[in-house]
C-alpha cells in the first residue's frame, strides 16, 4: 500500500486522518486522540502530510517533522475548494490530503519555537495595552460624572490622578475614592508589565540577526522588527517584496475580468497586528522627516498636498470655482444638461442649464485634459 499523501483535520482532543494513494484513491479513514495519532504516525513510513493552518498546527507539525515526515500547512481558505458536497471532519481531511499535493499551492511556513515565543510576547503586550486604554477611559468616565476633566493624553491623568484622589475638596465620595485608588494600583501594575515585556522584546531584537537587519530600515524598531520575524521568519515564502505587501494587506484588492483591470480598496487581509505596527512605523518616519527638515520632507509635503488637491478639486486638479467658471463660459457650456438628457434620465423634456442650481449644472461637452 503506497500512500501518496495524508490529510489530518485538527481538533482539540480528536483528529481525523485520511490517506490517499495513487489517483487520489482513499486508503485510510481513521479517528484518533492526540496520543494515538502520534503513535500511529510514528510507525508510518515517511509521507507527505498536510495540515490546515490553525490553532495547534505549528506544534503538531514540528512533532511530525521530527518523526521524518514532510509536513505542509495550508491556509483554510485554500482547502475549501477541494471539499466535496457537505462538510464533516473526514471530508475536510480528504480535502487537505488532496490540496497538499498541488505544486502551485501556497503553504504556510512552520514557525520555530523562538518565533512562537516572540509572537506570544507580542500578543500579551497588545492585550495589556488594550486593557490599559480601557482602564484609562473608565477612570476618565468616572471623574467626568463628578465634573472633573483632564487634558488629552494619558500623561496628564497619570500626573494628577493621585492628587485628585487625596484632595478632600473634590466632590468625590469615599466609595469612589476607594475605587479610584484600586484602579490607580491596577494602572501601575499594567505599566510595569508592559515595560517588562517591551524590555524583553528589545533584548530579542538586539540578539537576533534578522531583527538587526530589519532595524536598519526607517520605521523599523524593536517592536516592528520582532513582529515581522515572528510572522514570516526569514521571508523565504515570498519571492519579492510585493508579495509580502499583498500578504499583509496594504495593496488594493483586484476584481478584473474581460481584460479590464479593476482595483478596489486596500485589501486589509493577513496579519492585522503586523499591518498596524507597519503603519505606525511609517507614521513615525513621516513625523521625524518633518521635524528634522530633511530633503525628503519636501517630497512628502508635495505628495500630501497633491492628495488634498485631488480630494477637494477632483481628478483633473481644478478647483470648484474654476470648474464652474469653465462650465459657464461661452463656447464651453451647452444649454442642455447631461443629467436632463431626455426621457432616459427620467426628467422628460430637455431642461435648460439655467434651471438647475449651481451644484447640479453640468455641461454636455467640456474640453479638458486629465493631469
Amino acid at each position: 500500500m503506497h500512500i501518496a499523501s495524508v490529510g489530518i483535520d485538527l481538533g482539540k482532543n480528536t483528529f481525523h486522518l485520511v490517506a490517499l494513494g495513487e489517483r487520489s484513491k482513499i486508503l485510510l479513514r481513521k479517528k484518533f486522540s492526540r496520543a494515538q495519532l502520534l503513535a500511529y504516525t510514528a510507525n508510518l513510513p515517511s509521507s507527505l502530510i498536510g495540515l490546515e493552518a490553525g490553532a495547534g498546527a505549528h506544534g503538531l507539525a514540528s512533532v511530525l517533522r521530527e518523526q521524518g515526515h514532510q509536513v505542509r500547512l495550508i491556509p483554510a481558505q485554500f482547502v475549501k475548494p477541494y471539499r466535496k458536497s457537505n462538510k464533516n471532519d473526514f471530508l475536510d481531511a480528504e480535502a487537505i490530503a488532496e490540496a497538499v499535493t498541488k505544486e502551485n499551492m501556497r503553504f504556510v511556513p512552520i514557525k520555530t519555537e523562538e518565533q512562537l515565543d516572540v509572537q506570544a510576547m507580542h500578543r500579551v503586550r497588545d492585550r495589556l495595552v488594550q486593557r490599559r486604554t480601557a482602564l484609562i477611559n473608565e477612570i476618565r468616565g468616572f471623574l467626568l460624572e463628578r465634573g472633573i476633566t483632564f487634558a488629552v493624553r494619558p500623561i496628564h491623568l497619570r500626573k494628577n490622578l493621585l492628587a485628585v484622589i487625596e484632595d478632600a475638596e473634590q466632590n468625590l465620595s469615599s466609595r469612589l475614592r476607594w475605587l479610584l485608588e484600586r484602579l490607580w494600583q491596577e494602572w501601575k501594575q499594567l505599566e510595569s508589565d508592559i515595560q517588562a515585556i517591551s524590555d524583553g522584546i528589545e533584548r530579542i531584537s538586539k540578539e537576533n540577526a534578522l531583527c538587526r537587519r530589519l532595524c536598519q530600515i526607517p520605521g523599523f524598531g524593536p517592536l516592528v522588527s520582532t513582529a515581522t520575524v515572528a510572522a514570516i521568519g526569514n521571508g523565504a515564502a515570498f519571492r519579492r517584496g510585493r508579495d509580502f505587501a499583498a500578504w499583509v494587506g496594504v495593496v488594493p484588492r483586484q476584481y478584473s475580468t474581460g481584460g479590464k483591470q479593476k482595483l478596489l480598496g486596500i485589501g486589509k487581509r493577513g496579519n492585522i497586528y503586523l499591518r498596524r505596527m507597519l503603519i505606525h512605523g511609517a507614521r513615525a518616519v513621516l513625523f521625524r522627516i518633518r521635524a528634522m527638515g530633511s530633503p525628503a520632507d519636501a517630497a512628502c509635503t508635495a505628495q500630501q498636498s497633491r492628495s488634498r488637491d485631488r480630494q477637494q478639486t477632483g481628478s483633473h486638479g481644478l478647483g470648484r470655482a474654476d470648474q464652474w467658471q469653465r462650465l459657464s463660459a461661452p463656447g464651453f457650456a451647452d444649454e442642455r444638461s447631461l443629467i436632463g438628457r431626455g426621457k432616459d434620465a427620467g426628467l422628460g423634456k430637455h431642461k435648460p442649464l439655467s434651471t438647475f442650481p449651481p451644484p447640479l449644472r453640468l455641461a454636455r461637452r467640456v474640453p479638458f485634459k486629465l493631469c
